[in-house]
C-alpha cells in the first residue's frame, strides 16, 4: 500500500541539527497525515550522522534510511531517495534546517488545489554573503536566458512533487543531474509559496564555489546548446576579421607599397586567437565528457546499507 506523503532528505555532515530537524519534519507531516515516510540520504557523511538515523528508525518505523558507500553529491542523493519512495506526493528537503519544514503544510495545501509542483520560492537569504547572492541570482537569470524551458527563479530543490512526475523523472538517465530543470522541463502545472531562508546553524555548506560553479555547468549544458551556436558565431565573427586584416595586408602592400610591420599586434591577435579557440575546446569538450559519462552506463550510486527492501 502506497503511503500518502514522502520526504525525502540528503544528509551530508549534519549530526549536531538531525534530532531537530527529525522532531520538525515529523510534527509538519503528522498534521497533514498519518501514513508517510521519512526518507533519509546518508551522502557519505564523516560525522556521526548515519549512527543517529538508524537510532531514530529504531524508535520511529516511518524512517527510512539509505546510507550510499561515498559521497556522489546531492543531486545523486536526491535521486536515490526519489527512487525508493512510495509517497503519492513527495517533498524534497535540505537537512540544514535553512528551509523550514513548517512549510510543508502550505506546500501540501496548493498541492491538493491542483497542482502538480509547488516550489519554495525564497523571497530573502539569511547569512549570505553578498557574493552568494549575487552569484545564486545571476545564475538563475543566466540559465533562464539560455535555456527554452522555464525555470522558476529564486528557487532550490525544496519543493513537493506529484507520484506522475517522479515516475517521469526515473525515465531520465543522465548521469549528470539536474532535478529542477527535468522537472520544469515537464511542464506540469506548478504553484509556489514564499519563505524567509534561514541561515546555516551548524557546520559548512556542502555547495561551495567549485561545486556551484559545476552545478551551473550540468544546468546549462544539460538544458541548453547556445554554449554551441556561441562558439561558432565566434569562429565566424574572428574568421571575418583575420580575412579583413589579410586583405588590408595585400592592400597596403600591393597598392600602397608599404609592407605592414609589428610584433606587438602579431602577438595579441595569436593570444586572442588561441585563447577563443582554447575556451571553445573546453565548451565543446563539457558536451562530450556528458556524453562519454552517460554512455559508461555505470549506476548513479552505491548503496551500502538500507532499511528500505531495494
Amino acid at each position: 500500500m502506497k503511503k500518502k506523503l514522502s520526504v525525502i532528505v540528503p544528509i551530508f555532515n549534519e549530526e549536531q541539527i538531525l534530532a531537530e530537524l527529525y522532531q520538525r519534519l515529523t510534527k509538519a507531516v503528522i498534521s497533514i497525515t498519518g501514513e508517510y515516510e521519512l526518507i533519509f540520504v546518508n551522502d557519505g557523511s564523516k560525522d556521526s550522522s548515519f549512527e543517529i538515523i538508524q537510532k531514530l528508525s529504531t524508535q520511529d518505523a516511518n524512517v527510512k534510511y539509505i546510507d550510499f558507500s561515498r559521497n556522489f553529491g546531492h543531486q545523486i542523493a536526491v535521486t536515490a531517495g526519489l527512487d525508493f519512495s512510495v509517497g503519492q506526493a513527495i517533498v524534497i528537503i535540505d537537512g540544514d534546517l535553512q528551509d523550514p519544514p513548517e512549510l510543508i503544510p502550505e506546500m501540501y495545501k496548493k498541492y491538493k488545489e491542483g497542482y502538480n509542483v509547488v516550489y519554495a520560492k525564497r523571497k530573502e537569504r539569511k547569512g549570505e554573503t553578498w557574493f552568494k547572492k549575487f552569484t545564486a541570482k545571476a545564475f538563475y537569470r543566466i540559465l533562464q536566458k539560455m535555456t527554452s524551458i522555464d525555470i522558476p527563479l529564486d528557487t532550490g530543490d525544496f519543493r513537493l512533487i506529484d507520484r506522475k512526475v517522479v515516475d517521469n523523472l526515473k525515465k531520465m538517465k543522465e548521469q549528470n543531474k539536474f532535478l529542477r530543470g527535468q522537472i520544469a522541463w515537464m511542464g506540469y502545472k506548478s504553484s509556489y509559496v514564499e519563505f524567509v531562508r534561514d541561515e546555516r546553524r551548524f557546520g559548512t555548506t556542502g555547495y561551495p564555489l567549485s561545486r556551484m560553479v559545476k552545478f551551473a555547468i550540468d544546468g546549462i549544458t544539460g538544458f541548453s546548446n547556445k554554449p554551441l551556436v556561441y562558439v561558432r558565431n565566434m569562429g565566424i565573427i574572428v574568421s571575418i576579421i583575420a580575412f579583413i586584416i589579410m586583405l588590408y595586408a595585400l592592400y597596403s602592400y600591393f597598392i600602397l607599397e608599404r609592407v605592414i610591420t609589428g610584433w606587438t599586434s602579431m602577438i595579441v591577435a595569436s593570444m586572442f586567437i588561441g585563447g577563443i579557440q582554447l575556451m571553445s575546446l573546453g565548451i565543446i569538450g563539457e558536451y562530450i565528457g556528458r556524453i562519454n559519462t552517460d554512455v559508461r552506463k555505470r549506476p548513479l550510486y552505491i548503496v551500502n546499507n538500507s532499511n528500505i527492501k531495494i
